[in-house]
Protein backbone atom coordinates (compact mmCIF):
# COMPACT_ATOMS: atom_id res chain seq x y z
CA UNK A 1 0.00 0.00 0.00
CA UNK A 2 1.30 3.48 -1.03
CA UNK A 3 2.34 6.26 1.46
CA UNK A 4 0.04 9.34 1.23
CA UNK A 5 2.01 12.36 0.94
CA UNK A 6 0.24 15.58 1.18
CA UNK A 7 2.83 18.54 0.72
CA UNK A 8 1.29 22.18 1.08
CA UNK A 9 3.18 24.85 -0.55
CA UNK A 10 4.74 24.32 -4.01
CA UNK A 11 7.09 26.87 -4.01
CA UNK A 12 10.95 25.97 -5.28
CA UNK A 13 11.75 24.01 -2.11
CA UNK A 14 8.45 21.96 -1.74
CA UNK A 15 7.88 21.19 -5.38
CA UNK A 16 11.33 19.88 -5.78
CA UNK A 17 10.44 17.59 -2.47
CA UNK A 18 7.08 16.58 -4.26
CA UNK A 19 8.86 15.56 -7.83
CA UNK A 20 11.20 13.71 -5.73
CA UNK A 21 9.00 11.56 -4.19
CA UNK A 22 6.34 11.46 -6.45
CA UNK A 23 9.18 9.28 -8.42
CA UNK A 24 8.97 6.04 -6.10
CA UNK A 25 6.30 3.98 -6.72
CA UNK A 26 5.60 3.57 -2.68
CA UNK A 27 4.51 7.32 -2.27
CA UNK A 28 1.28 8.83 -3.79
CA UNK A 29 1.97 12.60 -3.78
CA UNK A 30 -0.70 14.97 -3.39
CA UNK A 31 -0.54 18.84 -3.59
CA UNK A 32 -1.75 21.69 -2.12
CA UNK A 33 -1.13 25.59 -3.07
CA UNK A 34 -3.03 28.84 -2.84
CA UNK A 35 -1.67 29.81 -6.47
CA UNK A 36 -3.85 27.95 -9.39
CA UNK A 37 -1.19 28.38 -12.04
CA UNK A 38 1.49 26.81 -10.06
CA UNK A 39 -1.13 24.01 -8.94
CA UNK A 40 -1.97 23.56 -12.78
CA UNK A 41 2.12 23.02 -13.61
CA UNK A 42 2.51 20.71 -10.98
CA UNK A 43 -0.71 18.82 -11.94
CA UNK A 44 0.76 19.01 -15.94
CA UNK A 45 4.27 18.11 -15.23
CA UNK A 46 3.83 14.86 -13.58
CA UNK A 47 5.09 16.59 -10.08
CA UNK A 48 2.25 15.57 -7.90
CA UNK A 49 -0.22 12.46 -8.25
CA UNK A 50 -2.98 14.19 -7.43
CA UNK A 51 -4.49 18.14 -6.70
CA UNK A 52 -5.98 19.04 -2.98
CA UNK A 53 -8.80 21.59 -3.54
CA UNK A 54 -9.71 20.90 0.70
CA UNK A 55 -6.73 21.15 2.87
CA UNK A 56 -8.77 19.64 6.24
CA UNK A 57 -10.03 16.65 3.75
CA UNK A 58 -6.42 15.71 2.23
CA UNK A 59 -4.75 16.05 5.78
CA UNK A 60 -6.99 13.74 7.11
CA UNK A 61 -5.82 10.93 4.27
CA UNK A 62 -2.21 11.58 4.46
CA UNK A 63 0.10 9.62 5.98
CA UNK A 64 3.14 12.45 5.71
CA UNK A 65 2.30 16.38 5.63
CA UNK A 66 5.15 18.43 4.57
CA UNK A 67 4.32 22.15 4.94
CA UNK A 68 6.70 24.53 2.19
CA UNK A 69 5.08 27.55 3.44
CA UNK A 70 7.55 30.69 4.68
CA UNK A 71 8.08 30.06 8.56
CA UNK A 72 5.25 32.55 9.44
CA UNK A 73 2.54 30.78 7.35
CA UNK A 74 4.58 27.38 8.05
CA UNK A 75 3.35 28.29 12.09
CA UNK A 76 -0.26 29.01 11.29
CA UNK A 77 -0.60 26.11 9.45
CA UNK A 78 0.28 23.88 11.94
CA UNK A 79 -2.14 25.01 14.26
CA UNK A 80 -4.98 24.82 11.72
CA UNK A 81 -3.86 20.94 11.20
CA UNK A 82 -4.00 20.26 15.32
CA UNK A 83 -7.54 21.17 14.94
CA UNK A 84 -8.31 18.16 12.85
CA UNK A 85 -9.62 14.67 13.45
CA UNK A 86 -7.23 12.17 12.46
CA UNK A 87 -8.42 8.26 12.57
CA UNK A 88 -4.39 7.31 12.30
CA UNK A 89 -1.37 8.97 13.01
CA UNK A 90 0.24 11.79 10.99
CA UNK A 91 4.17 12.44 10.48
CA UNK A 92 4.00 16.60 10.11
CA UNK A 93 7.07 18.46 8.85
CA UNK A 94 8.41 21.58 7.42
CA UNK A 95 10.93 23.14 5.46
CA UNK A 96 11.93 25.79 7.36
CA UNK A 97 15.13 27.23 7.66
CA UNK A 98 14.51 29.02 11.10
CA UNK A 99 13.48 25.94 13.80
CA UNK A 100 13.48 27.11 17.14
CA UNK A 101 9.68 29.48 16.73
CA UNK A 102 8.68 26.12 14.80
CA UNK A 103 9.41 23.30 17.43
CA UNK A 104 8.23 25.89 20.00
CA UNK A 105 5.25 26.03 18.14
CA UNK A 106 5.00 21.88 17.31
CA UNK A 107 5.61 21.66 21.34
CA UNK A 108 2.29 23.65 21.83
CA UNK A 109 0.36 21.06 19.54
CA UNK A 110 -2.45 19.47 21.77
CA UNK A 111 -3.31 16.57 19.01
CA UNK A 112 -2.09 13.09 19.94
CA UNK A 113 -2.19 12.06 16.39
CA UNK A 114 0.40 14.24 15.52
CA UNK A 115 4.10 13.61 15.33
CA UNK A 116 5.88 16.06 14.24
CA UNK A 117 9.62 16.33 12.77
CA UNK A 118 10.64 19.75 11.80
CA UNK A 119 13.28 19.72 8.55
CA UNK A 120 15.22 21.78 6.40
CA UNK A 121 16.47 20.88 3.44
CA UNK A 122 19.93 22.63 3.14
CA UNK A 123 19.55 23.22 -0.80
CA UNK A 124 18.48 26.13 -2.80
CA UNK A 125 18.51 27.85 -6.26
CA UNK A 126 19.15 31.28 -7.78
CA UNK A 127 15.51 30.99 -9.18
CA UNK A 128 11.84 30.06 -7.63
CA UNK A 129 8.59 29.21 -7.99
CA UNK A 130 7.24 25.62 -9.04
CA UNK A 131 9.14 26.21 -12.69
CA UNK A 132 12.55 25.94 -11.07
CA UNK A 133 11.98 22.73 -8.97
CA UNK A 134 14.41 19.73 -9.57
CA UNK A 135 13.56 16.23 -8.16
CA UNK A 136 17.22 16.05 -8.03
CA UNK A 137 17.83 19.62 -6.06
CA UNK A 138 18.68 17.64 -2.64
CA UNK A 139 21.10 15.51 -3.66
CA UNK A 140 24.32 15.40 -1.49
CA UNK A 141 22.41 17.96 0.52
CA UNK A 142 22.22 18.22 3.86
CA UNK A 143 18.89 17.58 5.40
CA UNK A 144 18.69 18.26 9.06
CA UNK A 145 15.67 16.85 11.00
CA UNK A 146 14.43 18.85 14.60
CA UNK A 147 11.70 16.16 16.38
CA UNK A 148 9.21 17.83 18.66
CA UNK A 149 9.98 17.04 22.74
CA UNK A 150 6.96 14.42 22.06
CA UNK A 151 7.75 13.19 19.29
CA UNK A 152 8.84 9.68 19.29
CA UNK A 153 11.88 7.64 17.51
CA UNK A 154 9.63 5.29 14.92
CA UNK A 155 7.75 8.68 13.28
CA UNK A 156 11.80 9.98 12.83
CA UNK A 157 13.25 6.64 11.25
CA UNK A 158 10.01 6.54 9.15
CA UNK A 159 10.68 9.91 7.75
CA UNK A 160 14.43 9.58 6.98
CA UNK A 161 13.35 6.18 5.08
CA UNK A 162 11.09 8.29 2.76
CA UNK A 163 13.87 11.21 2.68
CA UNK A 164 16.65 7.92 1.19
CA UNK A 165 14.91 8.97 -2.59
CA UNK A 166 15.95 12.32 -2.11
CA UNK A 167 19.71 11.27 -1.68
CA UNK A 168 20.60 13.80 0.86
CA UNK A 169 22.48 13.53 3.72
CA UNK A 170 20.08 13.85 7.29
CA UNK A 171 21.91 14.89 10.61
CA UNK A 172 19.72 15.37 13.50
CA UNK A 173 20.39 18.45 15.28
CA UNK A 174 18.40 20.53 18.00
CA UNK A 175 16.46 23.26 17.28
CA UNK A 176 19.02 25.99 18.74
CA UNK A 177 22.04 24.59 17.70
CA UNK A 178 20.58 24.56 14.47
CA UNK A 179 19.73 28.30 14.47
CA UNK A 180 23.01 29.33 15.50
CA UNK A 181 24.90 27.40 13.08
CA UNK A 182 22.48 28.45 9.96
CA UNK A 183 22.73 32.05 11.28
CA UNK A 184 26.42 31.98 11.16
CA UNK A 185 26.99 30.28 7.59
CA UNK A 186 23.88 31.09 6.29
CA UNK A 187 21.19 34.22 7.48
CA UNK A 188 23.92 36.39 8.89
CA UNK A 189 26.07 36.09 5.43
CA UNK A 190 22.67 37.35 3.61
CA UNK A 191 22.97 40.13 5.95
CA UNK A 192 26.44 41.42 4.87
CA UNK A 193 26.20 40.90 1.43
CA UNK A 194 22.70 43.19 1.40
CA UNK A 195 24.86 45.74 3.54
CA UNK A 196 27.74 45.31 1.12
CA UNK A 197 24.99 46.06 -1.69
CA UNK A 198 23.63 49.02 0.20
CA UNK A 199 27.27 50.29 0.57
CA UNK A 200 28.49 49.92 -3.01
CA UNK A 201 24.59 51.70 -3.78
CA UNK A 202 25.85 55.01 -1.29
CA UNK A 203 29.17 55.45 -2.87
CA UNK A 204 28.37 55.82 -6.60
CA UNK A 205 26.68 58.93 -5.44
CA UNK A 206 30.78 59.84 -5.06
CA UNK A 207 31.90 57.68 -7.99
CA UNK A 208 29.09 56.57 -10.91
CA UNK A 209 31.74 54.18 -12.55
CA UNK A 210 31.11 51.85 -9.76
CA UNK A 211 28.42 49.48 -11.30
CA UNK A 212 30.54 49.05 -13.95
CA UNK A 213 33.84 47.89 -11.72
CA UNK A 214 31.58 45.89 -9.65
CA UNK A 215 31.79 42.53 -11.21
CA UNK A 216 34.20 39.20 -9.89
CA UNK A 217 35.10 39.24 -6.28
CA UNK A 218 32.17 41.71 -5.25
CA UNK A 219 29.41 39.74 -7.20
CA UNK A 220 30.42 36.02 -6.20
CA UNK A 221 30.33 38.22 -2.37
CA UNK A 222 27.15 39.53 -2.61
CA UNK A 223 25.13 36.94 -4.95
CA UNK A 224 23.12 35.69 -2.51
CA UNK A 225 21.51 39.71 -1.99
CA UNK A 226 19.67 38.68 -5.33
CA UNK A 227 17.52 36.31 -3.28
CA UNK A 228 13.81 37.23 -2.74
CA UNK A 229 13.15 39.92 0.03
CA UNK A 230 10.46 38.63 1.16
CA UNK A 231 11.36 35.43 2.06
CA UNK A 232 14.35 36.52 3.80
CA UNK A 233 12.32 39.20 6.01
CA UNK A 234 10.58 36.50 7.16
CA UNK A 235 13.73 34.43 7.67
CA UNK A 236 15.78 37.08 9.87
CA UNK A 237 12.35 37.80 11.65
CA UNK A 238 12.26 34.45 13.36
CA UNK A 239 16.04 34.34 13.43
CA UNK A 240 16.85 37.70 14.87
CA UNK A 241 18.18 37.02 18.32
CA UNK A 242 20.97 35.27 16.98
CA UNK A 243 21.20 38.05 14.17
CA UNK A 244 21.09 40.31 16.82
CA UNK A 245 24.51 38.63 18.68
CA UNK A 246 26.16 38.04 15.38
CA UNK A 247 25.71 41.83 14.47
CA UNK A 248 27.50 42.83 17.71
CA UNK A 249 29.91 39.81 17.35
CA UNK A 250 30.73 41.35 13.78
CA UNK A 251 30.79 44.90 15.21
CA UNK A 252 33.88 43.66 17.46
CA UNK A 253 35.06 41.84 14.44
CA UNK A 254 35.44 45.54 12.57
CA UNK A 255 36.86 47.16 15.69
CA UNK A 256 39.62 45.44 15.72
CA UNK A 257 40.41 45.08 12.27
CA UNK A 258 39.87 48.69 11.89
CA UNK A 259 42.04 49.15 14.73
CA UNK A 260 44.76 46.74 12.99
CA UNK A 261 44.80 49.18 10.00
CA UNK A 262 44.81 52.60 12.31
CA UNK A 263 47.93 51.40 14.01
CA UNK A 264 49.49 49.81 11.10
CA UNK A 265 50.23 46.72 12.15
CA UNK A 266 51.13 44.71 9.31
CA UNK A 267 52.32 41.68 11.00
CA UNK A 268 48.99 41.08 12.65
CA UNK A 269 46.87 42.08 9.77
CA UNK A 270 48.75 39.34 7.31
CA UNK A 271 47.96 36.52 10.30
CA UNK A 272 44.36 37.58 10.83
CA UNK A 273 43.90 37.08 7.16
CA UNK A 274 46.29 33.80 6.85
CA UNK A 275 44.06 32.61 9.49
CA UNK A 276 41.21 33.42 7.80
CA UNK A 277 42.67 32.05 4.24
CA UNK A 278 43.74 28.45 5.66
CA UNK A 279 39.86 28.09 7.77
CA UNK A 280 38.25 28.71 4.08
CA UNK A 281 40.61 26.45 2.05
CA UNK A 282 39.94 23.71 4.47
CA UNK A 283 36.06 24.05 4.33
CA UNK A 284 34.59 20.90 3.12
CA UNK A 285 37.91 19.72 2.07
CA UNK A 286 37.52 16.36 3.92
CA UNK A 287 33.95 14.28 4.90
CA UNK A 288 32.79 15.28 8.27
CA UNK A 289 30.10 12.86 9.25
CA UNK A 290 27.26 13.34 6.79
CA UNK A 291 28.96 16.21 5.64
CA UNK A 292 30.43 15.39 1.82
CA UNK A 293 34.04 16.65 0.50
CA UNK A 294 34.74 18.38 -1.92
CA UNK A 295 37.97 19.25 -4.24
CA UNK A 296 38.09 22.21 -6.07
CA UNK A 297 40.32 23.27 -9.28
CA UNK A 298 40.27 26.60 -11.34
CA UNK A 299 40.37 26.37 -14.78
CA UNK A 300 41.15 29.21 -17.51
CA UNK A 301 39.00 29.57 -20.23
CA UNK A 302 38.43 32.00 -23.22
CA UNK A 303 35.23 33.94 -23.24
CA UNK A 304 34.21 32.99 -26.14
CA UNK A 305 30.98 30.16 -27.39
CA UNK A 306 31.60 26.47 -26.13
CA UNK A 307 34.77 27.01 -23.71
CA UNK A 308 32.69 25.68 -20.71
CA UNK A 309 31.14 22.91 -22.91
CA UNK A 310 34.59 22.15 -24.13
CA UNK A 311 35.98 21.76 -20.50
CA UNK A 312 32.63 19.53 -19.52
CA UNK A 313 32.97 17.22 -22.18
CA UNK A 314 36.90 16.61 -21.82
CA UNK A 315 35.82 15.18 -18.26
CA UNK A 316 32.91 13.32 -19.05
CA UNK A 317 35.03 11.21 -21.40
CA UNK A 318 37.28 10.53 -18.44
CA UNK A 319 33.89 9.39 -16.75
CA UNK A 320 34.77 12.91 -14.04
CA UNK A 321 31.80 13.71 -12.47
CA UNK A 322 31.37 17.54 -12.08
CA UNK A 323 29.38 18.23 -9.00
CA UNK A 324 29.17 21.95 -8.99
CA UNK A 325 30.85 24.35 -11.68
CA UNK A 326 30.45 28.08 -10.98
CA UNK A 327 32.18 31.19 -13.27
CA UNK A 328 34.45 33.36 -11.62
CA UNK A 329 35.43 36.99 -12.68
CA UNK A 330 34.43 36.83 -16.65
CA UNK A 331 35.49 39.84 -18.30
CA UNK A 332 34.15 39.92 -21.68
CA UNK A 333 36.07 39.35 -24.41
CA UNK A 334 39.04 38.43 -22.29
CA UNK A 335 39.32 35.63 -20.19
CA UNK A 336 36.92 34.18 -17.22
CA UNK A 337 37.92 31.37 -14.67
CA UNK A 338 35.93 28.39 -13.94
CA UNK A 339 36.38 26.90 -10.48
CA UNK A 340 35.08 23.19 -10.97
CA UNK A 341 33.95 21.03 -7.93
CA UNK A 342 34.33 16.89 -7.74
CA UNK A 343 33.95 14.70 -4.73
CA UNK A 344 37.32 12.56 -4.56
CA UNK A 345 40.65 13.94 -4.71
CA UNK A 346 41.21 11.04 -7.13
CA UNK A 347 38.88 13.04 -9.88
CA UNK A 348 40.96 16.27 -8.81
CA UNK A 349 44.08 15.08 -9.89
CA UNK A 350 42.58 13.06 -13.15
CA UNK A 351 41.18 16.30 -14.21
CA UNK A 352 43.83 18.05 -13.53
CA UNK A 353 46.24 15.83 -15.57
CA UNK A 354 43.26 15.45 -18.55
CA UNK A 355 42.88 19.38 -18.65
CA UNK A 356 46.61 20.08 -18.74
CA UNK A 357 47.06 17.51 -21.48
CA UNK A 358 44.80 19.77 -24.06
CA UNK A 359 46.75 22.62 -22.86
CA UNK A 360 44.39 24.32 -20.42
CA UNK A 361 45.97 27.05 -17.30
CA UNK A 362 45.40 25.57 -14.25
CA UNK A 363 45.06 25.67 -10.11
CA UNK A 364 44.61 23.07 -7.84
CA UNK A 365 43.00 24.02 -4.52
CA UNK A 366 44.88 22.03 -2.12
Amino acid sequence: MKRTIFVIGLGLIGGSLAKCLSQSNKNHVIGYDIDRKTIEFARMNGIIHDVSTDIVMTAKEADIIILGTPITETIEMMYTLDTITYDHDVILSDVSSVKKPIIDAANRLQNRKIQFVGGHPMAGSHKKGITAAKGHLFENAIYVLTPSKSCQSSPVEQLQEVLMDTKSNVVRLGANEHDEMTGVISHFPHLIASALVQQAKKWQDTHEFIPKLAAGGFRDVTRIASSSPELWQDILYHNKQKMIQLINDWTEEMTALKQMLHENEKEQLTSYLEQAKDYRDGLGAKKKGAIPAFYDLYVDIRDQTGAIASVANLLAEESVSITNIQILEIREGIMGALRLTVSTKEEQQKSYQVLQEKGYDLMLEE
